[in-house]
């Protein structure tokens, strides 16, 4: 590594990172199932514990705040229930609520699992996915405007729910030119393709499948297509999450493509599902604490391996990665 860990996130606390994107309530209801139902050849579930989560962008604001920087999160939420629990399980987190605008036509997106020892039964989803609407847009915009000398990085975060747009990505990314301004963008089917000039695109390989309709075997099939998007898009680096098999890092230069493979670190791999918001989220850290590129990646990488050991997500702290680092 240039430059030592310590160093780079010995400042970050007043560093402002502002998240656009599709808030989540993760809610998980825990119990067990001993029985059939009389009633219906069903089992019976036997509620023991509910606890609520912040998830989807919240999840990348909370990781954020838990590595030691200012999280600005601009959502959208409903005007029920499930907003209330939210914007308690931001605050219990001390961050931040205002930039949640409250849309009295949509649910705010929840996901409640039910879950009996250990096992993953059901999932039930209330949401709404389309678009918002021309004056929610503008709020984001102005917020983003009035704040433009607190804004160190601007991550886009989207879950195909509706709150980035075709036009919020375009009027988002445009701003972020004006006043030079980096976007780090973690990306999902619908608006693959839209985020023209961001400073890291970072998809899944699944994602990135989808979007080009095509199974990719090999290596050498995958630099062609990660060197394909770079060109469409006008990315400054493509970081690419391979899940158990780590990341790897693309790059042109006059034309000249460069990439580097970076295996995981995870001592054992026992659930994937939020090493994505990880890495998006300690990119934005590393970067606002003045890493390179490589050196954000690299610690990115630690960040996911330290997530994917775990069951469920799971937020890491600065002094957690950095004593994993060093024991590394």
């Amino acid at each position: 590594m240039n430059t030592s860990i310590n160093s780079i996130l010995e400042y970050v606390s007043e560093r402002k990172i502002y998240i656009v994107g599709d808030v989540m309530l993760d809610r998980y209801i825990l119990g067990n199932v001993n029985r059939i139902s009389p009633e219906a050849p069903v089992q019976v579930f036997d509620l023991e514990e509910t606890s609520n989560r912040l998830g989807g962008a919240a999840n990348v604001a909370l990781n954020i705040k838990m590595l030691g920087s200012i999280p600005v999160m601009l959502g959208v939420i409903g005007a029920d229930e499930s907003a209330e629990i939210l914007k308690n399980a931001f605050e219990k987190n001390n961050i931040d609520t205002s930039g949640l605008i409250t849309d009295l036509n949509r649910f705010t997106t929840t996901k409640t699992r039910l879950i009996a020892s250990s096992q993953h039964l059901l999932r039930i989803d209330s949401e709404s996915k389309e678009d918002i609407g021309a004056d929610i847009e503008d709020k984001i915009v102005s917020r983003l405007n009035d704040e433009k000398n607190e804004i160190d990085i601007i991550i886009l975060q989207d879950y195909n729910k509706g709150v980035l747009t075709k036009n919020l990505i375009s009027r988002i990314t445009a701003f972020a030119k004006d006043n030079e301004k980096r976007v780090l963008v973690d990306p999902k089917f619908f608006n693959f393709l839209e985020y023209k000039g961001a400073f890291v695109f970072k998809p899944n390989k699944k994602e990135l499948q989808e979007a080009f309709t095509k199974k990719i075997n090999t290596d050498e099939e995958l630099i062609a297509v990660c060197s394909e998007l770079v060109d469409i898009i006008e990315c400054k680096y493509l970081v690419l999450t391979l899940g158990e098999k780590g990341m790897i890092m693309f790059s042109k230069s006059n034309g000249v493509p460069d990439y580097v493979k970076i295996p995981t670190h995870a001592r054992k791999v026992a659930d994937v599902s939020g090493a994505g918001d990880t890495v998006v989220s300690t990119l934005a850290v590393c970067l606002s604490g003045g890493a390179d590129i490589y050196d954000a990646v690299k610690i990115s990488n630690y960040a996911a391996g330290m997530v994917v050991e775990e069951i469920g997500i799971v937020p890491i702290t600065k002094d957690n990665l950095i004593k994993r680092f060093h024991e590394l």
